[in-house]
């Protein structure tokens, strides 16, 4: 069969999530068939055909396999993350090797391990200082606002050189640019996010100081290794991602041991043993990098027992691949004693997250710290619904009311 004569079963994506923000129940029926044929709606680039991969075994194998292609400048490359046409490629995301593996590696030494264990003064500090804060002020109150959304921010912030100040525009113009809702009012975000990185990029380089973005403008800018659009890019995805995804992740897993005592019990006994394993766990249940995963076909190919041709687009998806019941029994449920360190949505391959250990460092503390601080927190709604943002390309929450 090929993507032309898929004519039967052609949905138009992304799916919406149910009412309690778990992942389309519709990807559940999609699991027990191989790829199925969906429309792309028109935005960035117009409206197309794609190939829907759900299974876990495709779903990785489609991450890992050269023949899909990341880069949105090939010719009929498919878009989700909408940002103006003429400022492609967005980041190194959007690339293929070898561009992709020599921006990505510029990089490489702020996010090893080693690197990472050494912020964990600088994280702590930032979560017992945001939580005095926090604490300090009117009760019940939205700990998104005041906690979740604000420590990732500043963190990445801090690691690239953008002032605390500033931390503020920056959520506001990654939301409003993966909002997609509007791709005239997203382009405009993204081009005002861009040029202030453009403009701190240029003071760096005049006034170098410890920090992520000096480290590029002196080791390679100043020697030519890399342009400055190029370096722009690469502080504009690590600020996007560094934030946007850690800060989503930790409202969820706040919300999740909020609404099941239980859970709660467990994962937090002992000091909190279990917190890495229920990180993990809770990442593959909300699986939050929803539908913003698109490859383009560049050499024919079997995938899920489909016949994909060169020029094909492909969308891949993370959660209906990390509640694939033959790889995670029981998927809709959070089990903190199963192995979920095979989900999928760090990534696998080339492009797997590479701020993972940094995101895992910002969770532990974020989660021990609170708990531990505010034993007695509580949600302050019954309407748990209200809470998920809807149509975006990461899920999440909107706020989260809470007293103590």
């Amino acid at each position: 069969m090929t993507l032309l004569q898929a004519e039967e079963k052609v949905l138009t994506w992304p799916f919406a999530r149910t009412e309690w923000g778990t992942p389309p129940p519709i990807l559940a029926q999609l699991r027990q068939a191989p790829p199925c044929a969906v429309i792309i709606p028109a935005g960035a680039a117009s409206e197309r055909r794609a190939w829907l991969v759900t299974r876990y075994p495709d779903v990785r194998q489609a991450l890992m396999d050269p023949r899909l292609s990341a880069d949105e400048l090939l010719p009929g490359a498919p878009v989700r993350i909408q940002v103006p046409q003429e400022e492609r490629p967005s980041s190194f995301l959007r690339m293929d090797d070898p561009e992709h593996g020599r921006l990505r590696g510029m990089i490489a030494s702020q996010f090893t391990a080693r690197r990472v264990r050494q912020l964990v003064p600088a994280v702590q500090r930032r979560t017992d200082d945001l939580l005095d804060a926090f604490v300090a002020g009117p009760c019940p109150a939205d700990l998104h606002d005041a906690f979740s959304r604000k420590l990732p921010t500043l963190v990445i912030a801090s690691l690239l050189g953008v002032p605390d100040e500033d931390s503020a525009f920056f959520v506001e113009k990654t939301r409003v640019t993966l909002s997609q809702d509007d791709p005239e009012v997203s382009f405009a975000a993204y081009r005002e996010m861009t040029d202030y990185l453009g403009q701190l990029a240029a003071r760096k380089a005049k006034e170098p100081q410890d920090d992520l973005m000096s480290q590029l403008a002196v080791n390679n800018l100043a020697v030519g290794d890399i342009t400055m659009d190029e370096l722009v890019g690469i502080a504009r995805l690590v600020l996007v991602a560094g934030h946007e995804t850690t800060t989503n992740q930790i409202a969820l897993n706040i919300l999740s041991l909020l609404l099941d005592p239980g859970l709660r019990a467990q994962v937090l006994a002992d000091d909190g043993r279990l917190l890495p394993e229920y990180i993990e766990e809770a990442m593959r249940y909300w699986s939050i990098s929803q539908d913003g995963i698109v490859r383009l076909v560049t050499e024919d190919l079997v995938l899920g027992e489909v016949q994909m041709r060169a020029g094909d687009a492909v969308v891949i998806s993370i959660p209906a691949a990390n509640h694939d019941p033959t790889v995670f029994p029981e998927p809709n449920r959070i089990d903190v004693t199963r192995s979920p360190r095979d989900h999928l949505q760090w990534g696998n391959g080339p492009h797997y997250c590479q701020g993972a250990p940094l995101a895992r460092l910002e969770m532990v503390i974020a989660l021990r710290t609170l708990f531990a601080r505010l034993p007695g927190l509580r949600l302050a709604t019954d309407d748990v619904p209200s809470l998920f943002r809807r149509g975006t390309v990461f899920h999440g929450v909107e706020n989260l009311p809470v007293a103590w």
